[in-house]
């Protein structure tokens, strides 16, 4: 009996001390996970409150833009104006959606009067109007204007989901700077601002593209993830507790 009852309470024991081995680090990278998705929310908040601050800013020249980019390297969402002609053989097709239809938007290259050339995403054309044949009252001649927002070049494809560009056939899937310029046709030795700038919502002619197409209204969902992630290790502590609890006292 007094072996048995022995035994009994080591596999007891054991058992405990397994739940420990086990729960206790689950506990801490849940824990840990909530903490993170609250360090998230934070940076996410600064980041929205920046944007909103940006885009409600004056529009500024392309000169002082520029300026921010060679200080900082970050321009993204600085309202400007720009003037200059749109080459608009050089089109560079961006695959997109807008208001729930596919398409694409249109980069065209803006020639400054300096000579340089600046790519602005004139903005979104359907499936059916890629062809610049289809919409000839948007293909503006002449010098314009376009303010909007300048928008940060991308180092890389942002994923290994996103598909590869397909320049032969005139079609991005992720914003390729140099690639854009290099397939538009653009003179040699043609020098190119090293930024975006996404057109406002002024009407083109014939209504395309659509301007306005720059998404600022970032998702923000850590707070719930940090509840659920918090939640679980409330859970977790609270079975976890209880099971070793009634374990001793039945021990």
């Amino acid at each position: 009996m007094t072996g048995s009852a022995l035994s009994n309470s080591q596999m007891s024991g054991r058992r405990r001390l397994l739940a420990l081995i086990f729960g206790i680090p689950a506990l801490a990278i849940l824990i840990s996970l909530g903490t993170w998705q609250v360090q998230r929310l934070h940076w996410k908040e600064a980041l929205l409150a920046t944007i909103d601050q940006r885009v409600h800013s004056t529009p500024l020249t392309l000169t002082e833009i520029e300026g921010r980019f060679a200080k900082t390297g970050d321009v993204d969402y600085w309202p400007v104006t720009v003037s200059g002609e749109f080459l608009h053989g050089g089109e560079r097709h961006f695959f997109a959606t807008n208001e729930g239809q596919s398409g694409y938007y249109v980069y065209t290259p803006l020639r400054l009067s300096d000579g340089r050339f600046l790519l602005i995403n004139r903005g979104f054309v359907p499936f059916d109007n890629k062809d610049p044949a289809t919409r000839p009252e948007g293909q503006v001649s002449g010098q314009v204007t376009v303010t909007g927002l300048a928008r940060n070049p991308l180092a890389e494809k942002p994923s290994s989901m996103v598909p590869d560009n397909d320049p032969a056939k005139n079609i991005f899937y992720w914003k390729d700077r140099d690639v854009m310029a290099a397939t538009a046709g653009l003179p040699s030795g043609a020098e190119l601002v090293p930024f975006f700038v996404d057109a406002d919502n002024t009407p083109n002619p014939g209504g395309l593209p659509v301007g306005d197409v720059t998404i600022v209204d970032l998702p923000n969902s850590h707070l719930q993830y940090a509840v659920t992630w918090y939640g679980l290790a409330a859970a977790l502590a609270g079975v976890l507790g209880t099971w070793l609890w009634r374990s001793r006292r039945t021990h």
